[in-house]
């Protein structure tokens, strides 16, 4: 269909952020704040990637001294957090936000506002946790933080609060996001794109966003009552005092393992969707990779006492959580059969993609294979407090976060930025990496079934650990060197990559119809979809003779039912604010001021936090009325 240059300058006018530093502070566009969740959660995966290799150097033979035992669990407390809180999920959210309104037809998130608000609540937080090392105050009890050791008696400075007050921060800014996904996914989708037609990346993001909602609130109540006993005399931990360590345990995993779903389950629905590309045709099973991926985040929340089956409990309790571990992994397996039988009935295209893809199936076989293992009630209690863990988990992380990441980025940095990578140094990145990994993770696994207990600074000479460390310390700076390749790769091929094109893969989803990188209103007519893969289809998405569907005389963008994608009203979608940042800031100073325990400038920063909140919302009139 032929543009009109009136419209598209209207649509232009209307959707794109001004270029001067209030537009840079003030964009609500999906597109951009997308990108800066990328970069940022990037930024945190080099940090800490960095303090991994710390702690390697540390660990490379016996009885080194390169750091202290204090230093140590610093930075190990530091890499868990980071790898985990501030990497792992907020780089999916990054893919989300930039790809769902384009994959579904829609000009941006439900609530746009709300959607910078939680990138400057993301970034803030981790700028919080990373100030305690400057200011001596580091974390160190893991990231995991079992009481009685974070309690004052045992950690009197300030790292602990630091640790909860981070977590507090950053649950805000993730909650936000997952209410902004179930309400964009479920409501914004474009006419015709029923739930049936809906691509796989919408699943898995949408199963853990209602994950997220019934997980977190476990952690954030563990925090605030960790905070209560450090500074406010409460006794929520203290077993003298009627307390219980138990209890931080039990909602620490009640909401750690359905965390693991949420840091794996949008990796999942990445890889189905480049596997079917690379394949060149529709992925197997489509109905149930879609119902596996639902029922995971289910049964997810029936497996968390398996993290505690050293404890000591009841062996009906261990039998029921034991048996969850295995069922949670049969909806795994059925991801799985779906991409190989794609893979096997296709034919297949060796893209650095695709190399990461199926790297990324290997590597999340071993560690489910291994997962099943811990799950044998007899065996955990044999290797849960060893480096067999540390190789099975990061088996898991990496396998099934980092290298569908990695694929991610050479599938859609060229949507996101017109440039193709170039494809000889991605698959030599590839083969670094995934050599370097194997390398470094699965000794971790043999050295723990030889009896090297994991959370240790150091081990002493003559009990056979260090010619496995030593390899360990190899592979894992050899995986850095396969990360840094692929950096060098992007900056490479943003100055001299070949220009990508709208759909240079020849793939499916509604995100590659429109120009590389995006405009700022995505596509010009709101797409009509019949099918499951649009642009695979005879049927033109965009053909719109009456100019029903552009939608140029305000920021307006299309509502459907839930199940069939019937059209059933216009949303208006608000103009670019500096409310988010600012309540951000003045959260961030809520939360320091809390640490510090200085009384009037807490409440000086909840004052200026609810004006904040009240300008924001505050009533518009019947032309500024928006959605939120």
């Amino acid at each position: 269909m032929a543009s009109s240059t009136t419209t598209i300058s209207r649509l232009t006018t209307l959707w794109e952020s001004p270029k001067t530093v209030y537009g840079w502070f003030a964009t609500v566009d999906h597109k951009t704040l997308g990108i800066r969740y990328l970069v940022t959660a990037f930024s945190f995966l080099i940090l800490g990637g960095l303090e991994a290799l710390l702690m390697r150097i540390q660990l490379f033979h016996s009885d080194m001294s390169v750091l202290t035992p204090e230093q140590y669990n610093q930075i190990f407390t530091m890499h868990g957090m980071t790898m985990i809180f501030w990497y792992a999920q907020p780089i999916l959210s990054g893919f989300a936000v930039f790809l769902v309104p384009l994959m579904i037809g829609a000009r941006d998130m439900a609530f746009p506002r709300l959607n910078a608000f939680t990138y400057w609540m993301f970034l803030l937080s981790g700028l919080f946790l990373y100030i305690s090392p400057f200011l001596g105050q580091a974390p160190h009890a893991g990231w995991f933080a079992y009481v009685p050791y974070t309690l004052t008696e045992f950690s009197p400075g300030m790292g602990l609060d630091f640790y909860a007050a981070a977590l507090i921060f950053l649950t805000i800014s993730t909650t936000g996001g997952a209410i902004n996904f179930i309400v964009t996914i479920l409501r914004m989708r474009a006419p015709g794109m029923a739930i049936s037609r809906m691509p796989l990346f919408l699943y898995s993001t949408g199963t853990i966003s209602f994950v997220t909602l019934f997980a977190l609130p476990a952690l954030t109540a563990d925090c605030i009552f960790l905070e209560l006993d450090r500074r406010w005399g409460t006794h929520f931990f203290g077993i003298a005092d009627g307390g219980s360590t138990f209890l931080w345990q039990q909602l620490f995993w009640f909401f750690g393992h359905p965390w693991v779903y949420i840091i794996f389950l949008p990796a999942t629905g990445m890889l189905s969707m480049i596997v079917p590309v690379f394949s060149r045709r529709p992925i197997v099973g489509y109905p149930f990779v879609a119902i596996a991926t639902f029922l995971t985040g289910v049964v997810g929340f029936g497996v968390w006492l398996h993290h505690m089956f050293t404890t000591g409990m009841s062996d009906i309790a261990m039998s029921i959580f034991s048996a969850g571990s295995m069922t949670v992994s049969i909806f795994t397996t059925i991801q799985v059969f779906a991409w190989l039988a794609t893979i096997w009935k296709g034919r297949p295209v060796a893209t650095t993609a695709m190399y990461y893809a199926v790297g990324s199936i290997v590597l999340l076989v071993i560690g489910g294979l291994s997962g099943v293992f811990t799950g044998v009630i007899p065996v955990d209690w044999q290797a849960h407090n060893t480096y067999f863990v540390v190789g099975h988990i990061h088996y898991v992380l990496i396998g099934s976060n980092v290298f569908p990441v990695f694929a991610g980025f050479y599938y859609w940095i060229p949507k996101m930025s017109g440039r193709m990578m170039n494809e000889k140094i991605g698959k030599l990145s590839f083969w670094v990496m995934f050599i370097g990994f194997n390398l470094g993770f699965f000794p971790m696994q043999n050295v723990g079934l030889l009896g090297m207990v994991r959370r240790i600074y150091t081990y002493p000479q003559g009990v056979g650990f260090d010619g496995m460390n030593e390899l360990i310390t190899f592979g894992a700076f050899l995986f850095g060197i396969g990360v840094l390749i692929s950096i060098c790769n992007f900056f490479y091929s943003m100055k001299s990559g070949a220009r990508a094109g709208e759909n240079p893969w020849n793939a499916d989803t509604l995100e590659w119809s429109t120009s590389s990188p995006p405009k700022a209103y995505g596509s010009e007519h709101i797409p009509l979809v019949a099918t499951r893969h649009p642009l695979w289809d005879d049927f033109d998405e965009e053909e719109d003779p009456e100019n029903d569907r552009v939608l140029d005389w305000g920021r307006l963008t299309p509502t459907s039912t839930v199940l069939d994608a019937i059209p059933v009203g216009v949303a208006t979608i608000p103009e670019d604010s500096l409310a988010p940042l600012l309540m951000s800031l003045a959260l961030f100073g809520f939360f320091l001021a809390i640490i510090y325990q200085m009384m009037w400038w807490t409440l000086s920063a909840l004052i200026l936090t609810l004006l904040i909140g009240c300008f924001w919302m505050w009533p518009r009139t019947k032309e500024e009325v928006v959605i939120e």
